[in-house]
């Protein structure tokens, strides 16, 4: 392990703001803020951007950054003592222990934003907005809670939506293009996953929805409509001249173009900026 994440774990451990695997927690979070205001989580928070947005613009919620790795709430945490932001903590765990530092209806919302969008259908069930994640979050959340989805990811998007009709969820808001469709300023925070574009989709998707009262056990069916409709590995890349790139099924399906560049765009690059549009058509 390097030096700055071995200083990074060290640091963490008297921080004021993060809990580590925290014992007797349950049902306490208000007493740790010192006050009655709502709870919301940020799950797989990484380095923390959207905590610390999001306790900015609502002094009147409480919010908790969720995640494993020490070395990234580092960050989150330290840029909160800096500036003195006392509505907003890190807890130290995985994800699937929720239910053991939480009690029933303590958490009021559920933000998760950029999380890896698991694209092989074998690793379905490590998606967060999964059926097996969602039973974990309906232990903990309030009966009128909502759940974000903030995405790059077309695929997680489509898969999240594809959950939301089968288990008959709520769904309260979709937008499949926020920096073109949406003015809402939680939804300009920008994390640093965001800034990689790693699935180069040159769009944000954000899904709002909540939980019904029981979630059906439907996971084979789930898993079987994934195997039908989504793009094995094999499908979804190919090798050209010693690259890896996208197919021109999958860029299809995809629906749109990128604005990257894809070598296989099926869209005649129509989003991709001048003059490497026009460079790029003449080199087909």
């Amino acid at each position: 392990m390097g030096q700055k994440k071995l200083f990074r774990f060290a640091a963490i451990k008297n921080f004021s703001n993060v809990h580590e695997y925290p014992e007797g927690m349950q049902g306490k979070w208000n007493a740790f803020f010192k006050n009655d205001h709502p709870l919301v989580l940020e799950l797989a928070c990484g380095r923390g951007e959207y905590t610390v947005g999001l306790s900015k613009l609502d002094p009147e919620k409480n919010f908790i950054g969720v995640d494993i790795k020490g070395n990234r709430i580092y960050i989150g945490a330290k840029k909160c003592l800096d500036e003195k932001i006392n509505n907003a903590a890190f807890l130290r765990t995985q994800i699937e222990m929720l239910p053991d530092y939480f009690s029933s209806n303590e958490v009021n919302e559920i933000w998760i934003t950029f999380p890896d969008p698991q694209l092989r259908t074998s690793r379905a069930k490590k998606r967060l907005t999964h059926p097996r994640f969602l039973r974990l979050y309906q232990q903990v959340l309030s009966k009128e809670g909502c759940i974000h989805l903030k995405t790059d990811s077309p695929d997680l998007y489509k898969f999240t939506k594809t959950v939301i009709d089968l288990y008959k969820l709520n769904l309260i808001e979709d937008c499949d293009d926020v920096r073109s469709k949406s003015d809402r300023e939680d939804l300009k925070i920008k994390t640093h996953y965001e800034s990689l574009d790693i699935a180069q989709s040159n769009r944000i998707f954000y899904l709002k929805f909540q939980l019904p009262e029981h979630i059906a056990d439907m996971d084979e069916q789930l898993q079987s409509m994934i195997k039908e409709t989504e793009f094995s590995e094999e499908e979804r890349f190919s090798a050209e001249d010693n690259l890896i790139v996208f197919t021109e099924d999958y860029l299809l399906a995809r629906g749109y173009c990128c604005g990257n560049g894809c070598r296989n765009c099926p869209y005649d690059y129509k989003n991709v900026p001048e003059p490497k549009r026009t460079k790029l058509l003449s080199l087909r």
